[in-house]
């Protein structure tokens, strides 16, 4: 019998992804420009962004794009970042771009340092890299034998988690649930953070819990001109929670987000009783433990029972909060005036609502698949008419 090598030890045993320098990186395959045509309003920005939105990122080089898109009134400047989330989630995507970015507007430019790739890892260092992680997986499992009844709530909760994915009910059945697909509609709806806070304040709730109460909103609106029901109808939303510490987050690469569910009242009539509603439940929600879901994911089992899970669609809506910088920020000396997040949708997930704070504003972008939503300036007027509705109940 012939003795294996390292290359046949790789590939009979896969271990982990591992980051490597791209061999040929050029800058211009990441960096590009898009002017934007006549007139060059947001109508137009918004357009140019859908169209740069939909072509996959090319596997073959680093997984990020940015987009200039010039045209734009008063000399201003559009600015599209695409990046493939295995490369980060949102907390972690505003400190990568943030590298770009400086807090003041007179920057020295330094030249450019000379930059080689390092060589790609050898299958014996993969090997070698792999056989580190499973001692270090080892070293944890033994830790957890020392620490009984803190492994035992750990399992609990995973084994809870799990129990309820699986046996979650569909989502109501309503025109919203369809399997997305190719294209979207985007619609930004602007705020100012101290308005968001005095609202929170106001109903003992959070900043995102206002953001779910303006979708929970703009849904009641949408579905009631479309003559549905919604007397005793929820609509679950996804929410991810980023389970990094605080200190942590500036530096922070990659992904480590939990995520739980929350059932919006729509049928709620008043806007306020809604947000007390979400705040509640929300509440509860983050008091149990949430699993990393990039660990969950690395069981087989776990993925092919998510798939199954997706498919019967235990949620309508995806989410998400980012806090972005509390001070303007600039771009080669360029002040970076406005920043709005763009939320994947994926499966039967139609719509999503992601907001991010910058600078004293909480600007949100409402983007939903195109066929769901032909009417989506409803569900955007509904959305806009909850906000100024909680502003003047705070």
């Amino acid at each position: 019998m012939e003795r294996l090598t390292a290359e046949d030890r790789v590939m009979l045993w896969p271990g982990g992804p591992v980051w490597v320098d791209a061999p040929a990186f050029d800058l211009t395959d990441h960096v590009r420009v898009a002017p934007l045509p006549a007139p060059g309003d947001e109508a137009a920005l918004l357009l140019a962004t859908e169209r740069l939105r939909r072509p996959r990122l090319d596997w073959s080089r680093p997984l990020w794009q940015i987009w200039f898109l010039p045209g734009l009134p008063d000399r201003r400047v559009g600015m599209f970042v695409k990046m493939h989330h295995v490369i980060a989630d949102g907390v972690a995507g505003v400190a990568t771009v943030g590298a770009f970015l400086d807090a003041t507007r007179d920057v020295a430019i330094a030249p450019a340092r000379p930059w080689t790739p390092a060589p790609a890892p050898t299958a014996r260092d993969l090997l070698a890299d792999d056989l580190r992680r499973h001692a270090h997986e080892l070293g944890r499992a033994c830790s957890a034998l020392a620490r009984p009844a803190t492994t035992a709530r750990q399992a609990h909760a995973a084994w809870r988690a799990m129990r309820e994915m699986s046996t979650a009910e569909p989502a109501p059945a309503t025109s919203l649930n369809r399997i997305v697909g190719a294209d979207r509609r985007l619609a930004p709806i602007r705020s100012g953070l101290d308005q968001v806070k005095q609202i929170a304040h106001a109903h003992h709730a959070t900043v995102n819990d206002v953001l779910l109460a303006i979708t929970a909103g703009g849904l009641r609106g949408l579905l009631r001109s479309r003559a549905e029901p919604v007397d005793g109808l929820t609509v679950r939303v996804d929410v991810p929670v980023t389970l990094r510490p605080a200190q942590q987050r500036d530096q922070a690469r990659g992904n480590l987000i939990g995520q739980f569910v929350v059932s919006l009242p729509v049928a709620v009539p008043d806007p306020g009783r809604r947000l007390a509603q979400i705040a509640a439940k929300t509440t509860a929600a983050k008091a149990e433990p949430h699993l990393s879901v990039g660990t969950v994911l690395r069981s087989r089992i776990v993925r092919r029972a998510l798939v199954r899970v997706m498919q019967r669609q235990p949620v309508n809506v995806t989410s998400a909060d980012v806090p972005g910088p509390p001070f303007g920020v600039y771009l080669a000396g360029a002040r970076l005036l406005e920043v709005f997040p763009v939320l994947p949708l994926a499966a039967n997930v139609s719509l999503g609502v992601g907001a991010m704070s910058y600078a004293g504003q909480f600007n949100i972008m409402a983007i939903a698949d195109q066929g769901a939503y032909p009417d989506f300036d409803v569900f955007a007027a509904s959305a806009e008419d909850e906000l100024r509705a909680l502003a003047a109940s705070a």
